[in-house]
């Protein structure tokens, strides 16, 4: 059986034999009328039949299978594009004309990618192609088949070759490096922030240097000009090391899809970047996430590590279909974060009414911390309401629309009424916004 599917299970057919062995067929046909014709569709069948015997001989007798390798990286950035490269080598001394089919994951839903190559002898090529996952998770690809055909064409042979690995897909890393120098400035002002004089100063002390004209009078460490015989001054820095909790809402709610992710993507994607900026900035980070029960608790630490751990619980949040259960998530926020802290609550509410259902346990932990609720607005609503109606049916889905976006701000602003923070932010500005609220946050060090 293994001779079978070596010899003759791995062999197939042509395009070019089916057109030369039907150009054969019309020149029979044509002869049926005219019989001088008749040996020339004999000779041509007859070469054709010598040339399969040939192109047989060449591709499974002396033709070995060329090299493939798949070339990837140990885990794949969400969202983003993500450089796949075959490595291929043809090992024999004639040209080969190749037919490659790479398995892609089943998430992509691709089963059309064929790529068609040629390779001169000995020739040796990087073939680079990008994916873009848009679920996070395990990713399989399957091996990889290629048909081989000689210069003749008429025949394939099929080589399977092992290349089966898993890729895990994680929260969209890439991000971090796009972020990575607005987390060193205190505003980004093209999204139409500005900067922000602080207040005030922070009492972290610093060091002890000589006064000079301009410093502030009331830092005068008068024990230290005892000892100098000369003016000395406190110096204070930013106050460092405050706690940032990231609090993820894995409700049912956080499933709707904008593009291609889920709101709860957006909100991991967010989470990670702003995780970034907040140990770059020398605080504490932690995690909690949560549907009708309790899901991951990360305690906020600021050690470089933290980063890593933050990804690696991140990799595995689904979202739950059930209702949110915020008494629970308070209870939790009371016995487990004793510092007062800044929470950053990514949810998502879609009426008042909902929102009032959960607005005293809201209240009740905004007076133990600094609470910052991230929402997301309903850009397909938007652009209903922006469009122009033509008849009595778009009137009705227009002011229906706009009806929800007038109620998201109402939400906005009985937040607000209770002192709560909070963002309404489209998704694809979701980590620019949450940034631009931490580091206008951090400035004013209302943290």
């Amino acid at each position: 059986m293994t001779s079978i599917k070596k010899y003759i299970g791995n062999l197939f057919i042509s395009t070019r034999f089916y057109l030369s062995v039907g150009s054969c067929i019309v020149l029979f046909i044509v002869s049926f009328f005219y019989a001088p014709l008749f040996i020339v569709p004999e000779i041509c069948f007859y070469v054709i039949v010598v040339l399969c015997f040939i192109d047989y001989f060449f591709l499974f007798l002396i033709c070995r299978s060329p090299q493939v390798k798949r070339l990837t990286a140990d885990r794949f950035s969400n969202s983003d594009e993500n450089k796949v490269t075959l490595q291929i080598t043809n090992v024999m001394p004639f040209d080969l004309y190749l037919e490659i089919i790479d398995e892609l994951p089943v998430q992509f839903q691709k089963r059309d990618w064929v790529l068609l190559q040629h390779l001169k002898a000995r020739q040796q090529k990087n073939i680079v192609y990008k994916v873009t996952p848009i679920e996070r998770g395990e990713y399989h690809f399957g091996n990889i088949i290629v048909y081989v055909k000689s210069m003749l064409g008429f025949l394939m042979r099929r080589h399977d070759i092992a290349a089966e690995c898993m890729v895990p897909v994680y929260p969209s890393f890439m991000q971090l490096r796009k972020y990575e120098l607005l987390s060193k400035t205190t505003i980004q002002s093209e999204h139409g922030n500005k900067r922000m004089r602080k207040i005030g100063h922070s009492m972290e002390f610093e060091q002890i240097k000589e006064y000079v004209r301009g410093d502030d009078i009331r830092t005068i460490n008068w024990k230290a000009t005892a000892r100098k015989s000369s003016l000395m001054v406190n110096n204070f820095t930013d106050e460092k090391s405050q706690q940032v909790y990231c609090l993820i809402d894995k409700g049912r709610l956080m499933k709707m899809p904008f593009g291609n992710l889920s709101l709860l993507d957006y909100a991991v994607n967010s989470t990670l970047v702003l995780s970034s900026v907040c140990l770059q900035k020398q605080d504490k980070v932690g995690l909690i996430t949560f549907s009708n029960k309790m899901g991951t608790v990360l305690a906020a630490d600021r050690k470089p590590i933290q980063r890593a751990n933050i990804l690696q619980l991140l990799y595995n949040q689904e979202t739950q279909f059930l209702e949110s259960d915020y008494e629970m998530l308070y209870l939790q926020i009371r016995s487990r974060i004793k510092q007062r802290s800044l929470l950053i609550l990514f949810a998502n509410f879609e009426s008042l009414a909902g929102l009032k259902r959960q607005l005293n346990y809201l209240r009740s932990i905004a007076k133990h911390h600094l609470l910052l609720i991230v929402f997301f607005e309903n850009t397909e609503l938007k652009q209903l309401s922006s469009k122009p109606a033509a008849n009595l049916e778009d009137v009705y889905i227009k002011t229906i629309a706009e009806k929800f976006a007038f109620e998201k701000r109402l939400i906005v602003k009985e937040l607000s009424n209770h002192g709560i923070l909070s963002i309404l932010t489209s998704p694809e500005n979701l980590t620019v916004n949450t940034i631009n609220k931490y580091l206008e946050l951090k400035a004013r060090q209302a943290i």
